[in-house]
């Protein structure tokens, strides 16, 4: 039963983690919450059923077109959204946040629109197949998940730290004016950050789907919610945080179901919030706060 529900909450811990992970990247380099992250990542769910149960493709091009729809996304977010308002006379700081959260309300109201208001079932053959260990039965859903999650922590972490570009966006991270004058493309780094942060959210939706088999219009509230939880729990800005705070969040949230009340599930994310904040405000792997020259 413990190992069950521990295979349960790294399945789901591992989204969570691909979600902040999304989180986390916009805020290292504009310093703000991306509140429409949690509708592109809703599209990138409707993407998988749209190509699987609709179209009656594979699994991978669901992910395909997952990436591609919500990476364009991003771009008009950015390009949009966000960027009339960067560096602006007059504008306050918190007119990005507003701006995201305008995105939010109008890509909730268009998926409403385009797929109606239903939970819409996600049916893969992966769905029912499983493994025997002892007594415990691993569904491959559950290992594809785990799987895809490790490979994109571990390749994001990589390019953060090996590649020129990975270094580029780590250097708009720390100070933009300063990475401007040594000669990165502030611009072309900031539009590649939203980008990518929104193509891992289209995957983590397509997980999401796989993970409980149907996805609602409304989904994005909530998980994007629990993502804004995590990187507050791991530290802001932190891609190791981001990380180790999805898989605690989904290990809590499975044995709270497992051995407690149900019903305080998404209670456990907001009061980790309450008590991070009172003990360590700037989170598990964050840093304490200090002049960014943003």
């Amino acid at each position: 039963m413990l190992l069950e529900q521990i295979i349960n909450g790294l399945t789901l811990g591992s989204i969570y983690a691909i979600v902040a992970l999304g989180y986390t990247l916009v805020f290292g380099v504009l310093n703000i919450i991306n509140m429409g992250h949690g509708e592109i990542f809703m599209f990138g769910a409707f993407m998988g059923v749209l190509v699987t149960s609709v179209l009656g493709m594979p699994l991978y091009v669901a992910f395909l077109a997952a990436i591609i729809v919500t990476a364009v996304l991003g771009y008009l977010m950015e390009r949009l959204a966000l960027r009339p308002l960067r560096g602006k006379k007059g504008v306050s700081h918190l007119a990005p946040l507003i701006s995201t959260i305008g995105v939010s309300i109008f890509l909730e109201n268009l998926a409403h629109h385009l797929f109606g208001a239903g939970n819409k079932p996600f049916r893969t053959p992966l769905s029912e197949m499983s493994i025997q260990i002892g007594s415990v039965s691993v569904y491959y859903v559950q290992i594809v998940i785990f799987a895809i999650a490790i490979i994109l922590m571990v390749g994001l972490s990589f390019w953060l730290s090996k590649t020129k570009a990975g270094k580029a966006l780590r250097a708009s991270a720390e100070n933009l004016e300063i990475a401007s004058l040594l000669g990165v493309d502030t611009k072309k780094m900031i539009t590649l950050t939203v980008v990518i942060a929104s193509a891992m959210g289209g995957i983590a939706g397509v997980l999401v789907g796989l993970a409980f088999n149907s996805v609602a219009p409304q989904m994005g509230l909530s998980i994007g919610l629990k993502g804004l939880a995590i990187i507050i729990l791991g530290g802001m800005g932190s891609v190791n945080g981001a990380m180790a705070g999805g898989l605690i969040l989904g290990l809590s949230e499975t044995m709270v179901v497992a051995f407690g009340d149900s019903g305080y599930r998404d209670a456990i994310a907001f009061v980790a919030i309450i008590v991070i904040l009172i003990v360590r405000p700037q989170g598990i792997f964050g840093k304490a706060a200090s002049g960014d020259g943003r």
